[in-house]
């Protein structure tokens, strides 16, 4: 299929120019001003709009298995409602259960995902510790294009990491030129804090945020960053929801340490008083950990999203209807965690951020697709408008607005955390290798049609992110 893009303004991460873009087979192969387009393409009138990388969304987890049942979005209804939303990349979590080895869950995770409709990549969780974990990351990098372990410092009794796997996972990854990722809270503070929380007579939603203060979060996030200061592994920390956690990363970059972070669009824009309404499951269908904060954190994540200490955005995308929420209905500690956003993260970053004067044009493509590919070693396959990157784009309407509803949103769920919020710059055309897949509300994904992307491991003690984090601080650039 041949596409021409005409007449719109491109955005890239370092500037925004006006130019024709012409997509075949898949590929950008030209961007320019007027392009000669070959008889029978299709052509895209982008007049006074955007043209932009696909978004990537470097934390989902669909059909997640977790904590008694599993995510409502598959990989089919998840990465559809991404491409509504302008994302036409993810990547996903493998997680496997207390001594499953890593390549028996990778196997299960890629058999769900057959039935993607955008591209798709893994990080993979290490949950335990043994020799056979340490080969199974072997083949992972060096075989199936993994360049990124993820380690939950949380979720004792279950899948949190001990210090002892945490320090054995992270010199692995440095050894084979992996990225070790970490959710930063501690377990064992949430442990003991949700029992005294209950104690005092508190088991609705409003205790999950009293069981999970910013500092426990900070202390993770502060731990994680010297452990792996000490070994000299660069580290991402995924969801950063706080002043404490924010403020610990951009110390550590400060000294020279390479550490990069990730916020979720729902920290950007929503506050702890979700968790204090009247309704049960209105209240419980927010509940994901870290937990939204009060709101004078918010101003603070956008600062690092500005000064280049926080550098993805993300949504940590993973459903559970009411009637799985209501497991918590007696214990706010039993409500399965997550909320979804995938479809919306872009819209609402650029309504909050761009529209604000928060984020100009580039600094939104940064963090909403090229530093993501960047660190994750895609770029400029991924996160470019460039002769040779994946034909993935989307024809952005800065004047569209949309009101965000479960009423038209394309996840399966039945609740969306942004629900009613008026958004102004959202897609008009999303397009995914090479082919449209939505046209102006009208969702054309097709089951399947997504591919596993392969990450190569970076070079030798980690050259290749070093020198890519020279480039991830947003460039300024006039709108």
């Amino acid at each position: 299929m041949t596409i021409i893009v005409r007449g719109g303004t491109v955005a890239n991460a370092d500037r925004t120019f006006r130019a024709d873009v012409l997509c075949q087979d898949g590929k950008i192969v030209a961007v320019g001003e007027n392009l000669d387009a070959p008889g029978g393409a299709t052509v895209i009138d982008a007049g006074g709009q955007y043209v932009m990388p696909g978004g990537i969304d470097p934390h989902t987890h669909m059909q997640l298995p977790f904590m008694g049942t599993t995510a409502m979005d598959d990989f089919y209804a998840g990465t559809a409602a991404g491409l509504a939303g302008g994302t036409t990349s993810i990547i996903d979590f493998v997680i496997p259960d207390p001594k499953e080895p890593l390549m028996d869950a990778y196997r299960k995770w890629r058999g769900w995902a057959e039935k993607a409709a955008s591209d798709y990549g893994f990080h993979v969780a290490v949950t335990w510790w043994s020799e056979g974990v340490k080969r199974d990351m072997g083949t992972l990098v060096q075989e199936e294009g993994v360049n990124s372990f993820k380690h939950f410092m949380a979720y004792k009794n279950a899948i949190m990491c001990d210090d002892e796997t945490l320090v054995n996972s992270f010199k692995r990854a440095l050894e084979l030129g992996a990225m070790p990722t970490v959710h930063a809270e501690n377990g064992e503070l949430v442990f003991l804090l949700q029992k005294e929380v209950a104690a005092m007579g508190i088991t609705g939603p409003e205790g999950h945020p009293l069981s999970r203060p910013p500092m426990v979060e900070a202390e993770a996030a502060n731990r994680a960053i010297a452990i792996a200061d000490v070994l000299n592994v660069p580290i991402y920390v995924v969801h950063v929801s706080c002043i404490e956690a924010a403020e610990a990363i951009a110390r550590a970059r400060a000294r020279g340490q390479r550490v990069y972070g990730e916020v979720l669009a729902g920290h950007l824009v929503l506050d702890d008083s979700v968790y204090r309404h009247p309704d049960f499951a209105t209240a419980a269908a927010h509940v994901m950990s870290p937990p939204f904060r009060p709101k004078g954190h918010q101003e603070f994540l956008w600062r690092g999203l500005q000064s280049g200490n926080l550098h993805t955005t993300a949504t940590d995308h993973c459903t559970f209807c009411a009637t799985q929420k209501a497991a918590g209905k007696d214990d706010f500690s039993k409500i399965p965690n997550g909320c979804g956003g995938v479809e919306e993260r872009m819209a609402v970053i650029w309504d909050a951020g761009v529209n604000t004067g928060r984020l100009t044009p580039s600094e939104f493509v940064a963090v909403t697709s090229t530093n993501a590919a960047r660190l994750f070693n895609i770029y400029p396959q991924k996160g470019s408008i460039s002769v040779g990157a994946d034909a993935d784009l989307v024809v952005w309407d800065p004047q569209g607005s949309k009101t965000l509803s479960v009423r038209t949103q394309h996840s399966k769920n039945d609740f969306n955390v942004f629900e009613g919020r008026t958004v102004r710059g959202i897609p008009s055309h999303t397009i995914s290798q090479g082919e449209l897949v939505y046209v102006k509300g009208d969702l054309r994904a097709v089951r399947g049609k997504g591919r596993y992307i392969k990450r190569p491991a970076f070079g030798p003690n980690f050259a290749a992110v070093k020198q890519r984090a020279e480039t991830l601080a947003p460039t300024a650039v006039a709108r």
